[in-house]
């Protein structure tokens, strides 16, 4: 926690190109995603008892990456969509280059958005990504998961954006 504190506050204190970054970029109450069709308020009860749901959903997933981006916690999602597109890549050349982005971004030690996953599953995944294969963030991925689903899936109920939605 102290070291999300500690990247947030160095990105805050870096020195801005122009006036423009003054401007906070985050509102107060999450925006609503556009493209995606809203859901029914039937559909979006159905999120509070499966991040699973909510995830395939894409407004769902947008209204949750929004609310997570709004409190700064926006990694473990954008870490499990990454390696949901990981899953889907078929040419051998292009699973490297994302299984290294993925890693550089949301794995290694310091990464901009680092995840928080134990030594084990760190280790695990490392040894995997030596010959990247569709599997090789799935250990990673399931502990995201459980951890989102455990932590943020709460949050993001409690949350006015998706009290309206089920209204």
């Amino acid at each position: 926690r102290a070291k999300e504190i500690k990247t947030k506050l160095g990105t805050l204190l870096q020195k801005p190109d122009s006036t423009i970054d003054f401007i906070i970029p985050y509102p107060e109450k999450p925006e609503k995603p556009p493209k995606a069709q809203k859901p029914s308020p039937e559909e979006a009860l159905q999120w509070r008892d499966s991040l699973e749901k909510l995830l395939q959903n894409p407004y769902g997933l947008a209204s949750f990456l929004s609310f997570l981006r709004s409190e700064f916690s926006e990694e473990n999602a954008e870490f499990w969509v990454a390696c949901e597109d990981y899953k889907k890549t078929k040419s051998p050349g292009k699973m490297t280059e994302k299984a290294k982005k993925i890693y550089e971004e949301f794995i290694q030690t310091e990464a901009p958005k680092e995840v928080n996953i134990d030594h084990f599953t760190k280790a695990v995944t490392m040894k995997n990504l030596v010959e990247p294969s569709p599997t090789s963030f799935d250990m990673a991925q399931k502990r995201i998961f459980a951890l989102m689903e455990k932590d943020s899936l709460p949050r993001f109920v409690r949350s006015e954006f998706y009290q309206e939605l089920i209204k």
